[in-house]
C-alpha cells in the first residue's frame, strides 16, 4: 500500500521533478524528452510522475511558469529596491533581465523560445507569463511620468524588449562574443530613449 503523502511531500518531489526536466528539456527538447526518462532521471518507477503531473505537457508547462515568476520577481525586485531617478530604476531592471538571462540560460529559453501548444489551458502559466510581460512596461512608465521618454508604456516596452531578447538570444547562439549583448543592449536603450525624448 502506498504511503500516504503530505503537501510538503508532494511539493519536494514536484520540484525535484522539474529541475531534472527543466534540464533535460533544455538540453533535448521538450518532444525529445519522455515520462520515463524523467523518472529514470530521477530513481523512481516510471509511472511515479503520473501522481504528480497528468503528462509530459503539465510538467513543461510547471517549468516554465516557475521560470516566469522567477523572471518577474527578479525584475520586480530591482524596480522596487532601486533609490534614485526613474533612469536609475529603468538601467537595475535591465540590468536584472540580463542577469537572469545569462545566470539561468536554459530557463530562458523554456520561457521565450518554445511555443507550447494549449497555454491557456495551465491558468498558472498564463498568470506567470502575463507578470512577466507586465514588467515590459512598468519601469518605462516611470519614464514617462518623469518627462524622459513621451509615448504609450506598452509599445515603448515591447521595443526595448524585442532589442534585449535579440541580443541575448544571438549571444546565447554564440553567435556574438561574451558579453556583446550587455553591449549592444546599452547602445541600443541610449538610441532608443534619444528617439523617444519629448521633441525628438
Amino acid at each position: 500500500m502506498p504511503r500516504v503523502l503530505s503537501e510538503s511531500d508532494v511539493a519536494d518531489f514536484r520540484e525535484r521533478l522539474c529541475e531534472v526536466a527543466e534540464k533535460l528539456f533544455a538540453e533535448k527538447g521538450p518532444d525529445a524528452v519522455t515520462m520515463r526518462q524523467l523518472a529514470s532521471e530521477l530513481g523512481v518507477s516510471p509511472m511515479t510522475p503520473y501522481r504528480y503531473f497528468t503528462d509530459k505537457e503539465d510538467i513543461l508547462a510547471a517549468v516554465r511558469t516557475n521560470g516566469f515568476n522567477r523572471f518577474a520577481a527578479s525584475l520586480e525586485g530591482a524596480l522596487a529596491n532601486t533609490q534614485g531617478s526613474a533612469k536609475a530604476k529603468s538601467s537595475a531592471v535591465g540590468e536584472a533581465y540580463l542577469n537572469f538571462a545569462f545566470e539561468h540560460p536554459q530557463t530562458y529559453k523554456l520561457m521565450f523560445d518554445l511555443n507550447q501548444p494549449h497555454e491557456e489551458d495551465y491558468p498558472d502559466l498564463v498568470a506567470a507569463a502575463a507578470r512577466a510581460n507586465a514588467m515590459r512596461s512598468a519601469y518605462i512608465k516611470g519614464l514617462v511620468e518623469a518627462g524622459v521618454m513621451e509615448g504609450d508604456p506598452e509599445e515603448i516596452g515591447r521595443m526595448y524588449w524585442a532589442a534585449t531578447h535579440g541580443a541575448v538570444s544571438l549571444e546565447l547562439s554564440g553567435k556574438l562574443p561574451k558579453g556583446m549583448a550587455r553591449i549592444i543592449n546599452r547602445q541600443l536603450g541610449h538610441t532608443l530613449a534619444k528617439g523617444l525624448r519629448p521633441g525628438a
